[in-house]
């Protein structure tokens, strides 16, 4: 199987996680429009391996993620899907890169995901998962009756996007086949086993231009980093699957395998 997509820069949030919905079956009326599918999130029934990730996420604050402030505007609202699966070498994570032909962050891993749409609804409320299972469809081509969402984190600001970026954390209890929908946007879709992710010769710190040191990942003939790799840093931290690692080995931004 294969999966992938991208995002910049360090993880960055706000204090706001969006509450979860319930599930509703209100008819709706003949020539009205039809009101969004309602969401569901829960963490019952996750395997064992998943539930230190399920326990951060509902005490982990903003602060323990990213120091930087979204904008007094509010910022442009987004979220991305963080989809764990379990694969043939053990528990995996859902990543996609970005076609090189693109203006912005070309060639880039990063999750499943997207600005939210109108319709996604309440970027305080259900809005962001419905964002993010929609956008991992349409990028992967995933089947979203299949993922449980069960968690969400704090938002977190990209300053170089000016994106404000909800975390959704899902549980791929039913995986579908997966691939790039549209070649000119997604290069390959791709799963990273979380040993490798976990595995302290695969981890190293990159330097932005800018002067900016965050972590990476050499994974799957790929360097992922930025707020990607931000983002699972720290969830490797906080659920306690993090092994101590050479944070003094430096990559630069155009390695290849």
């Amino acid at each position: 199987m294969t999966r992938a997509r991208e995002e910049t820069h360090t993880p960055t949030p706000s204090t706001h996680r969006p509450e979860p919905a319930a599930r509703t079956h209100t008819p709706v009326a003949a020539g009205a429009a039809a009101e969004p599918a309602a969401v569901v999130v829960s963490d019952e029934g996750l395997p064992e391996w998943l539930e230190p990730v399920a326990r951060s996420s509902r005490t982990i604050e903003p602060e323990q993620l990213s120091r930087i402030l979204p904008p007094a505007d509010g910022g442009r609202q987004a979220a991305v899907l963080i989809l764990f699966g379990e694969g043939r070498r053990g528990p995996e994570l859902l990543l996609m890169e970005r076609a090189g032909t693109l203006r912005s962050h070309a060639g880039q891993p990063s999750f499943p995901g997207g600005a939210l749409d109108p319709e996604d609804g309440d970027p305080a409320g259900p809005g962001p998962v419905r964002a993010a299972l929609r956008e991992a469809q349409e990028e992967t081509g995933l089947d979203p009756s299949g993922v449980q969402v069960f968690g969400v984190l704090p938002r977190l600001y990209i300053p170089v996007s000016r994106f404000v970026v909800t975390p959704v954390l899902g549980w791929w209890r039913t995986p579908t086949p997966v691939g790039a929908v549209d070649p000119a946007e997604t290069a390959r879709v791709f799963t990273v086993p979380v040993a490798d992710l976990t595995d302290p010769a695969n981890r190293a710190t990159t330097v932005h231009p800018s002067g900016h040191r965050g972590p990476a990942f050499l994974v799957e003939s790929a360097l992922v980093w930025g707020f990607t790799a931000g983002v699972i840093d720290r969830i490797l931290h906080y659920a306690g699957w993090e092994e101590p690692w050479d944070r003094g080995k430096q990559v630069p931004l155009d390695w290849r395998a």
